[in-house]
Formats: C-alpha cells, structure tokens, sequence
C-alpha cells in the first residue's frame, strides 16, 4: 500500500518543543496532513515512554496504534540522540535518530542508555561517548534496530557538519559504519546534493520534518509502497528498494536555515564562492563565517551539479498549503483567516498532501479559489523565488511575483507525485 511516513518528530519533552507534541495530537494532525505514518520521537524520555505505553497498543508488526483505533495513523517507535564527544583532537556533535521495533527493545536501550546519562533531563537525551559505540550498544540490543544520522549536513550536531562533523560515514562509525544504512538529508539539502557524493551511493536518503509542532509535521517526508510495517520498511531501507521506495518529499533545500554560508549578527549572506574568497571571515565584523550546507557538500562532493547515480531515488519539493493561503491572501500564517480557508480546503479534499500532489487542477477549481490555486500549480511546476537561509536564519520565498501577494514567506517546504 502508498503511504507517507515522517519520521522524525520531538515531543513536548524537547526543548522549544510545543506542550501539544503528544501522540493523540500528533494522530489528528497527521490525519489532516495524509501522512500514514508517524515517528514518536524521544522515546528516551521516561515520562514521554511512560504515555507511550499508556496511549498505544502494538498493532503485532512492530507499528503501533492509539488505542481504541480512533484516528487512522500508525505510529513507529524513533527517538534522536546527541552525542558530544572528542575524536582526533576535535570536538564532535553528532545528532542520530533510532528506530526501535518494540516496547521491549527500547526499555532495553533505555536502562543502557539512563546508566549512562540523564534522560529525564531532555527529550534528545546528550552523552559524552563515541556516536560508533550507540551503533554497537542499539545493535548488540537489537540487530532490527536502525541508526539512521540526522540533518547530515547542518554545520553543528551532524556527521557532516562543518564545525563539528566528519568527512565520512566510515570516520565517523569506524567498524559499525556496516550498521548504517540511510542518512537523513535535513532541511537545508536535498537528494540532488547528495548525490554529488559517491560515498554515498549505497546509502537510502530519508527526509523527515524534525517537526517541534503538530502543524509542521510533513514539510519532508518519504512516500513508501509496501506493507506497513516495521519489517518491511527494514527491509526497504537496508536494500534501498526503488520499487517501494517512491520518493521524497522535500522543502527547496535553499529555505533551509543553514543552506548558505553567512553570519546572522552582520546580516552576511554568502554563497560557497564568496565565503572562499574572503577566506571564510565576515567581511563587517572580521570573525569566522558559518559554513552553509552547499559549501560543505562542495568541499565533500566528487561529482558535478547535476549527476543522478543510477540507483537514485526521486524527490519532490513542495511548501506548505498554509504557506500558499497565506502569501495568496497577503496575510501572515497563524492568523484566522489563513486557518480557516486551510481548514476548509482540507476538509473538501480529505488532506493537505492530496491537494499538494495528487488532485488535478480541474479537481481542485471545484473548491479552491484562483489566486490559491495558481500558487499550489506554481509550486508543482517550481516556479518559485527563493532568498537561501544561513547561519539559523529560514531562507524567504516568494510564489507570485506581482508585487501584490503580501509579505514574503519564511521555511516551507515543488513539483508533482500521484498518491492514488
């Protein structure tokens, strides 16, 4: 069966989390998103585990249910870790999801993990140890576990981050590298600059939200065709299966917060070119520049722009639908109107997602007005501008170019994929 999976989210239990990041939320707005399956996230915590265990019942295939069957949304057992630690004279920050495949198999993980730090104390738990010796630790609990690393490539907590990362999976992993087969591309780079990295050839590339509210989750996520359940997308992702693997979805990689280089306090925005030629100082304040995601998988990158590795799997980039009401409203997202008419749309259509990707435009005109109708058309053809985000701050995009259509939007998530 098609289905949309996001699976990585942060409970209210994370930092600058929403209190509303809770499973039976979580259910309702995955529902309104079309999103079949969804990551619990920070399993690690024990009060989060505690409700977890409360609210969901195991549907026997390793997914689980809210009991009581209320909301048609499967959820899997994933939480994110940090591990901070020194390697080769550097400080290293590594950010890696887990996926668990039972209630058992994580309170395992957890009594390891708790003898080893505090994981009350955040949602994304922090440990001081090797990312190489979570691998083994997961592993040696459970071989159906996967260690999937997060937001690859941001300059800080990532395996490929400038400021803190490595130049490989196998630097960073050694001997357990073996044990590592997808990444999570993040939210500032996409499969297209990934690709640019031989290395990673073998290599599934999720996309995920990294949701810290109910309403963001899906702005990336990954479309499967197969059975749902933990086996089978075991399966899909260790062999990088194209036939059930479909696609993903995707932000425009330059909305992401750390696509370009920059620096936030000067206003400083730069491309890798740039940011070499100034060798790599802000030009205002004379400190060192944040080296951006594109500049990072240049450095990386032994191919050129463009290559798609024959094993590839395609993606799609999209913005939100409430990103699209409100620039074609003039009017800022959150307010009434802009809820309202999202609401509506999606109660018409069934889901966000059926409107962003699957309905055609004759089938949208039934219900959709003009204006909002040429920005979803626009986004699947991807005629959008974009100034790119860096060094924290969201890149700003622009659907209609008319002078006419309101502010600029900040972080979205453009072209089509069939659902149905």
């Amino acid at each position: 069966m098609r289905f949309i999976a996001d699976f990585h989210i942060h409970s209210r239990y994370s930092r600058a989390t929403s209190p509303n990041m809770e499973v039976g939320t979580l259910a309702k707005w995955a529902k309104k998103k079309g999103i079949g399956l969804i990551g619990t996230g920070d399993f690690t915590h024990p009060i989060y585990f505690s409700s977890l265990k409360a609210q969901l019942e195991p549907e026997g295939n390793g997914l689980f249910q809210l009991k009581g069957g209320r909301v048609d949304c499967r959820f899997i057992l994933t939480a994110e870790v940090s591990n901070i630690f020194s390697h080769k004279g550097r400080l290293r920050k590594i950010h890696n999801l887990i996926f668990a495949p039972g209630f058992e198999v994580v309170e395992n993980i957890n009594a390891r993990l708790g003898s080893l730090g505090k994981l009350a104390s955040d949602g994304r738990p922090i440990f001081g140890f090797p990312a190489r010796d979570l691998v083994k630790m997961v592993m040696d609990i459970s071989p159906d576990c996967l260690i999937v690393p997060a937001h690859a490539w941001t300059p800080w907590f990532s395996i490929f981050g400038a400021n803190s990362g490595f130049d490989s999976i196998e630097e960073c992993f050694g001997d357990e590298a073996r044990h590592i087969y997808a990444i999570e591309t993040g939210l500032s780079s996409n499969p297209e600059m990934n690709w640019r990295c031989s290395s990673l050839d073998r290599i599934t590339l999720l996309s995920n939200s990294d949701a810290h509210s109910p309403g963001k989750i899906g702005r990336e996520a990954n479309l499967f065709d197969c059975d749902l359940s933990y086996g089978d997308l075991l399966d899909v992702i260790r062999k990088k299966d194209k036939k059930r693997f479909l696609s993903t979805i995707e932000f425009f990689p330059e909305e992401g917060k750390y696509h370009y280089d920059g620096h936030r306090e000067c206003d400083i925005s730069m491309s890798s070119g740039e940011t070499k030629i100034n060798g790599d100082i802000c030009p205002v304040c004379n400190k060192r520049i944040t080296v951006g995601v594109m500049h990072r998988v240049e450095d990386l990158a032994d191919r050129k722009e463009g290559f798609i590795p024959d094993n590839s799997i395609p993606f799609k980039s999209l913005i939100p639908l409430e990103e699209i009401i409100a620039e074609a409203l003039g009017r800022g997202t959150g307010t009434q109107s802009v809820n309202r008419e999202y609401e509506r749309l999606v109660s018409e259509a069934g889901n966000e997602f059926k409107i962003l990707l699957d309905l055609s435009s004759g089938d949208l005109s039934a219900f959709v007005p003009p204006k909002i109708l040429e920005g979803i058309i626009r986004v699947r053809e991807g005629k959008v501008k974009i100034i790119p985000g860096y060094d924290g701050v969201y890149g700003k995009i622009r659907i209609f170019d008319d002078g006419n259509s309101g502010p600029i939007i900040d972080q979205g998530p453009s072209d089509q994929i069939s659902l149905f």
